[in-house]
């Protein structure tokens, strides 16, 4: 009996830890926004939460990992040390021209949300969308129309000119969704007019989660190709935005 006590009591003890790590990972906070001056700013979008809060997932240690690579590739002028959340319906998100969306497959914007994200994206706005996989793409799909009705998901194959924007990238195979190997990364785009001729304005990286790569590159829970694919993808996405 002393045995089973003792065992039991380990067992509670797990159990109460994993408890409060699960509470502690749905708590988010929130750095303060870097001030405006004219440097390139990452920007991540908020969101009203109907589950977890899969806005912020890799938050901040993404979006660190990411302005570093992009400061010694470059000759941008960029906030390394801190970045921005805005909520899509927030005016000062005017001031920047990049949007990181993170797990839409629970995003459910309202009115409000999808007007303000509405009009960014029709003043010149580039939304790059991450981590999400297999049945999470009907949610997604349906808060995207509710921002851009009638908006097309263009599949996107190598020739586009985005994944030749700093690196060239000589296949789009080979990525996959963390969370399984049978979710293979997918890309698409939404064209201003859903015309492909036209300005893309969303670029959608479907079964896929390149933050979450960027994320743990320094870690090793994830194969080095893998880590190296992620920032090439982000670093060409930052370019091709810029240069568009």
């Amino acid at each position: 009996m002393p045995r089973v006590r003792r065992v039991l009591g380990v067992l509670l003890l797990l159990a109460a830890t994993t408890s409060l790590g699960w509470s502690q990972r749905f708590r988010t906070f929130v750095e303060p926004n870097v001030p405006y001056d004219g440097r390139f700013t990452f920007v991540r979008l908020r969101y009203t939460e109907f589950g977890p809060n899969g806005w912020a997932f890799d938050y901040p240690a993404m979006e660190r990992n990411f302005m570093t690579i992009v400061q010694d590739l470059t000759a941008m002028r960029s906030h390394v040390a801190g970045s921005n959340v805005h909520r899509m319906d927030d005016p000062l998100l005017s001031r920047y021209p990049i949007a990181y969306l993170s797990e839409p497959g629970y995003w459910y914007p309202d009115e409000s949300e999808a007007a303000g994200l509405r009009a960014w994206l029709q003043k010149g706005g580039f939304l790059i969308v991450d981590d999400f996989y297999l049945r999470q793409w009907e949610v997604f799909a349906r808060g995207m129309r509710t921002v851009l009705p009638g908006a097309q998901f263009i599949r996107l194959d190598r020739t586009h000119p985005i994944f030749n924007a700093f690196f060239t990238i000589g296949t789009l195979d080979g990525m996959h969704h963390p969370s399984t190997r049978s979710a293979r990364a997918e890309y698409y785009g939404i064209f201003e007019g859903n015309d492909p001729s036209r300005r893309l304005m969303v670029i959608v990286n479907f079964n896929n989660d390149i933050g979450d790569y960027m994320e743990w590159s320094g870690q090793g829970w994830y194969a080095v190709n893998l880590s190296n694919d992620a920032y090439k993808f982000a670093t060409n996405y930052l370019v091709y935005a810029l240069t568009h």
